[in-house]
This record gives C-alpha cells, sequence and structure tokens, in this order.
C-alpha cells in the first residue's frame, strides 16, 4: 500500500492531540506545499459488514485547519485496497463519509454527508490491488475545522470474516483567499425516499423548503448526492433513468435524467456486473454532486424542490438515496479570476488510467472564480525540458463553472519518468488577481514506443456487429478505420499497421458496453485484442472484458533509445466463468516457463484441481468442474511460482 505523503504535525495540533480519543493531523513538510494541510482521518482501516444490521460504522477523530486559516480549495481522497488478512469484499454497496461531531461536542442524528462511495465488485482483484479517488469538498470546508469526528459508514450483508475493504481517507486543504465567503449551511434533504409507492409518495416527502437568505448573501448554492436504489418489476430504483427537476422559486433551473453509463468506468473490470448503466452511480465510483448556484439578495425569502419524475408501481422495491444541503456564500470575491483545476491528460491518477498514457492532446480542467463571465484564457503549457506551447481558448463560463480544454499538438516525453506544465498566463485578456492556482506539475509516463510495422491481431467473439477499431493520428487524421458491421464472428484478423513515425491512438470500441467478453454474458464467447511485432513478439495484452473502449496511446519510432522491449507478462484468459462446469484458460506468452493452475473453493480455499505446465509458452487447457455441482471457485495461475492470474468462476445449475 503506497502511504500518504510523510508530513510534519505542528505544536499545536500535538497539544490537541492529548485530549482527543484518536487525531491523525498533519501540515506540509515541504516549502513548496507551505499552504498546504492534510489530514488522514481513516489509515489502512479494514472495513467488513455486519450481516446482523446491514450497517457498520468506522469513526475517527482527527485535527483539522484552525478557523482562521483561509480554505481556497479543499479535496478528499479515498484510496480502496484489500485486507492484508483477507481478500477484496464482492459487492456494490452503498457507503457514506460523514461529518459526525464537531470539537467533541454530540453531533445530530444525521450527521453531513460529505462523500458517498459505491463499492466496486472486489471478488476478482489481486492482493495488491488499489485504486484511489477524489471529490471537491471545499463546500463543506466550515464543518472540517479543528477537531472534528469523520465517519466512514458501510453498509452491506455479505460475510464479514475472509473478505473486506481496506481503506484511507484523506483531507488535502490549500490555503488562500476563497473564491466567496461561505455564510451558513443547511441541510435540506436527506434520506432514502420510497419511489413509486402510493402509500409513501415522493412527492410528499421531497417537499418544498423555504429558506431566508443570510445577511451578506448573494447566492445559495444547492448540492444534491441522489443514487437510485432498490429492485422491481421495472428495473427501479437502480436500472431505471427516471427525470429529475430542480426548482427554484416557481421555475425550474435544471432537468435532467439521474442516470450514468458505466461502459468506461475507470475502475475495471470488475468481478460483477460493473457494465451495466444505473441511477447516476457506477460500482467503483465517489459520486460527486451535482451543483447549482441560486441568486439571492440578504433577507429574501424563497423556497426549492426537488421532483423527480412521477411513477407508481404496485409492490415497489425502489428508493432515492437523496442527501442535498444549501450552502449560502457572499459575493465572488473577485472579479476577473479563474484556477486550473487540474490537468486530466498526460497524468498518472486512477480516474484518469482510460486516457492514458497519451503522446497527444493535453486536457485541462479550469473553473471561473470571478463575478464576471470568463471569455478567454492565454495558456502556456508543454512537457518540462521541451519547448513550450501557446494556446488561447475562447468559451463563455459563469462565476463557479467549469471547461474541459483540450489543448493542441503532441506530448514529448523521455523514456521514464516526465512532468508537464500547464500555466494560465491572463484571464479575459487580464491579468489574474489571484494566480496561485493558475499554474499545475504533473507526473506523467511515456507512451510506448514501437518499431514500423505493428500487427494488430483482433479475434473476435460471436457478436461482430458490435467491435470496431481506428487507428488516429495525433492530428486527428485516420491511419486505419475498421467499422461496425465488417468483421464476422469467432475469427482471427491480423492487420499489419505501416505507420509513419510519429503519435497514434489506437480505439477498440464495443457499441453493446460489454467488450470481447463478460461472464454474464456467455453466448457472446470470448474474444481478444494484441499487439505484435514483425517477428511474432508481443508487444501489448489488452483486457477483453473493458466495457466500452479501449484507447491506447504509442508512438511509431526507428529510435532504438525509446523503443519498448516486448511485455514479459504472459496474455491468460479465462471463459466462460460462468457455467455448468466446463471452462477454458488461453495462455500466451513471449518466452517459456514453468506454469503451474491451481483451482480454489470459495468459501474455503481448498485446492481442489492442480496442474503443472513446465515449459509452456501458449496453448489452450479445458477443466471440468461439474461433477463437483454449483459453486464459486478460483481459478489461480503462478507463472515461476508467481502469482499472474486469478478469476472467479461460477459453476451454476442451470443457464438462463
Amino acid at each position: 500500500m503506497k502511504p500518504f505523503p510523510d508530513l510534519k504535525a505542528p505544536a499545536w495540533a500535538i497539544l490537541l492531540c492529548v485530549f482527543l480519543p484518536c487525531a491523525i493531523f498533519f501540515t506540509p513538510g515541504t516549502a513548496a506545499a507551505a499552504d498546504t494541510i492534510r489530514v488522514v482521518t481513516h489509515s489502512d482501516v479494514t472495513v467488513g459488514t455486519d450481516p446482523s444490521t446491514g450497517f457498520r460504522s468506522y469513526p475517527r477523530w482527527a485535527v483539522f485547519p484552525r478557523a482562521d486559516f483561509s480554505v481556497r480549495k479543499a479535496t478528499m481522497r479515498v484510496r480502496f485496497g484489500c485486507p492484508d488478512s483477507m481478500r477484496c469484499a464482492d459487492w456494490d454497496y452503498l457507503d457514506h463519509i460523514i461529518v459526525r461531531r464537531k470539537g467533541g461536542l454530540a453531533g445530530d442524528s444525521l450527521g453531513y454527508e460529505i462523500g458517498r462511495m459505491l463499492t466496486p465488485y472486489g471478488g476478482a482483484f489481486d492482493h495488491d490491488w488499489e485504486f484511489d479517488w477524489s471529490t471537491d469538498v471545499t463546500d463543506f470546508a466550515s464543518l472540517l475545522r479543528d477537531s472534528v469526528e469523520i465517519d466512514y459508514y458501510h453498509s452491506g450483508y455479505e460475510p464479514n470474516n475472509d473478505r473486506g475493504w481496506r481503506i484511507s481517507v484523506e483531507f488535502e486543504f490549500i490555503g488562500g483567499p476563497s473564491p466567496a465567503r461561505a455564510i451558513s449551511i443547511t441541510r435540506i434533504y436527506d434520506g432514502n425516499y420510497p419511489y413509486g409507492d402510493t402509500a409513501r409518495p415522493i412527492t410528499a416527502s421531497l417537499a418544498p423548503v423555504k429558506f431566508t437568505a443570510a445577511a451578506g448573501a448573494a447566492f445559495a448554492r444547492l448540492l444534491v448526492y441522489q443514487t437510485g436504489h432498490g429492485g422491481d418489476d421495472s428495473g427501479c430504483g437502480e436500472f431505471c433513468g427516471k427525470y429529475r427537476e430542480i426548482v427554484f422559486d416557481g421555475k425550474v433551473v435544471d432537468a435532467r435524467r439521474i442516470w450514468k453509463e458505466c461502459g468506461d468506468n475507470p475502475l475495471s473490470p470488475q468481478a460483477g456486473t460493473w457494465i451495466y448503466d444505473r441511477a447516476n452511480w457506477c460500482p467503483g465510483d465517489l459520486l460527486t454532486p451535482d451543483v447549482y448556484d441560486l441568486a439571492v439578495a440578504p433577507g429574501s425569502v424563497h423556497t426549492v424542490d426537488i421532483e423527480m419524475e412521477p411513477y407508481v408501481l404496485a409492490g415497489t422495491q425502489a428508493n432515492e438515496a437523496i442527501c442535498a444541503y444549501l450552502v449560502q456564500y457572499s459575493p465572488p470575491a473577485a472579479e476577473n479570476e479563474a484556477a486550473l483545476v487540474s490537468i486530466v491528460v498526460p497524468s498518472t491518477d486512477a480516474a484518469g488510467r482510460r486516457l492514458n498514457p497519451a503522446c497527444a492532446g493535453a486536457r485541462v480542467v479550469v473553473r471561473n472564480n470571478g463575478a464576471i463571465p470568463l471569455t478567454s484564457l492565454y495558456i502556456r503549457y508543454g512537457t518540462i525540458g521541451f519547448e513550450e506551447r501557446s494556446f488561447v481558448w475562447k468559451g463563455n463560463l459563469a462565476f463557479n463553472d467549469t471547461a474541459l480544454i483540450d489543448l493542441p499538438g503532441d506530448i514529448p516525453a523521455r523514456v521514464g519518468g516526465n512532468r508537464f506544465r500547464v500555466l494560465l498566463l491572463s484571464v479575459n485578456d487580464a491579468e489574474d488577481v489571484v494566480p496561485d492556482d493558475n499554474e499545475l506539475i504533473v507526473p506523467f509516463d511515456a507512451t510506448p514506443a514501437h518499431r514500423s510495422p505493428v500487427v494488430l491481431v483482433l479475434k473476435t467473439n460471436a457478436e461482430p456487429a458490435q467491435t470496431a477499431y481506428v487507428v488516429r493520428r495525433s492530428d486527428g487524421s485516420v491511419a486505419r478505420d475498421v467499422k461496425v458491421g465488417t468483421l464476422a464472428p469467432d475469427s482471427l484478423y491480423r492487420d499489419t499497421l505501416r505507420l509513419d513515425p510519429g503519435c497514434y491512438e489506437l480505439t477498440v470500441t464495443d457499441t453493446a458496453g460489454d467488450g470481447l467478453e463478460f461472464w454474464y454474458n456467455v453466448k457472446g464467447g470470448r474474444g481478444y485484442v494484441r499487439l505484435f511485432d514483425l517477428a511474432g513478439m508481443m508487444l501489448k495484452n489488452f483486457e477483453s472484458d473493458f466495457g466500452s473502449s479501449i484507447r491506447y496511446g504509442f508512438r511509431v519510432s526507428d529510435d532504438r533509445r525509446i523503443i519498448s522491449v516486448p511485455v514479459a507478462a504472459p496474455a491468460i484468459g479465462l471463459f466462460p466463468t460462468r457455467t455448468l462446469g466446463v471452462t477454458t484458460m488461453d495462455y500466451v506468452s513471449n518466452a517459456p516457463a514453468a506454469v503451474s493452475v491451481k483451482i480454489v473453493a470459495d468459501p474455503g480455499g481448498e485446492v481442489i484441481e492442480a496442474r503443472d505446465y513446465p515449459d509452456l509458452q501458449a496453448g489452450s487447457f479445458t477443466y471440468d468442474l461439474t461433477s463437483r455441482g454449483p459453486q464459486r471457485y478460483y481459478l489461480k495461475v503462478f507463472v515461476n511460482g508467481v502469482q499472474k492470474f486469478n478469476k472467479r468462476v461460477r459453476v451454476v445449475e442451470k443457464m438462463e
């Protein structure tokens, strides 16, 4: 497990620790981050269910910034991994991160939900697996002061004796002038609201809320966390996309479908139905709230309302988990001010893994922190050590709105580690009055480099009408395009790509969003995509269970100093993993090795079958578990004594 940064505790925090049951507090240990405070509330905490109640709390006290520390931006990061003594948990449960108490005083029964985590299907993650998420919690900065109890609230009913999660929760506070001063925070909705039940209509539960604007308030920010859960005959509330309206003073200010597509989830693949779109959430996801700024004047009276699409079904089990706040703010502190929020490409962040590494098409997020619309930015950017580029962005952003900006050109890189820098030089053709957040530098990895030609090997599954791929140059022009509907089922294609030196991106898409393999779609079969050189050495093996798409950035070069070596890891596949008893493992490697396969019962861990292949380079092997009856198993592959593959097999009594 990678630790959070080593940071030093200040004297004032050490004194406070004497009086607190538990506190973990940090301030920066380097001059480069002199205005940054980091607080770790949960450090490698093992989290499991309580099947008797369906929930379990993991509260931790910590010391947060003092009230006089001006917060420019606050971020919460959540890390999941497998516990040291157990495997990762199985199910996609709804978890909450809650400010429970402040300063040792008793809190209310609900607390303040500042993060909503939808846990992954972790049944097939290797023991060293981990993943990071982050979300902006600046709107809750007034609550995160001095001594605070943060509760990680875990739901679910699965067994807790052999599975769970190892979690860490960290907060980062960047000092500086706030874009607008927070005056108050009020919770207006918080609960699991029945949806479709005539005896308990959701319109009554989500009644309009009246509020009076505070002295000095210019706008009220509405934050809404909403996810749909439960299951009835129409798939509601988890698998139905209903419409929601936000109504302010009787006028609809937003209307949208409560729905999220999951096929391009950065955390993939997972063991369960991770590709299925859901009601505003996906398994393995830290929810970002919907944000609406509503103009008010001091002392004025307003109403805000959340209205759901009419829906009635007898016996429904649907519910909408909704938590909403109103945060009242003073007017924006500056007229002309922007912030660089993040560098999406290039990046090593887990959330950007679908888009990285890339050798072209840098992408950044900017926010307007000024009272006047943001209409132009002059941006300088590039890899440190290489020539910088410039770009002028034009648009129209209101206060607090963000824009995703694509920066043209290649992303030069050295073999090994690199750093990419982006700088906002002017805002609306003028100087930014708060320039501290106008620059970001991020580490990134260079894309692989291959000699031309590159051989793309595609094995289609039984549903080839869903599959297509395209190779594009960095300028967007197409070097190779194989369209949907042109491929045959269960066929092997070898496409020799003779490419000029330069930057390219291979994109493989599946229109059904279930990749070339998905455990539940047994009839769809299994395919794969791999890259080879002309000598037959494997350069890249892609995961077949990829959901909606694969994106692979690479360079073509003759420079032997940067050419990527063939992959050392073997390509291993197992299908079907939902079966009446028979399953097949495929194995391909660039060199022969001693390979062992163990099939392990779950639960219990009994090895029920073991096979050794002393000098294996490629082959296909069938295993028959029919005689053992319905049960779950793990098929583990060890190469030269090191585990390289672990996948769950479900032997079922019948197939639908």
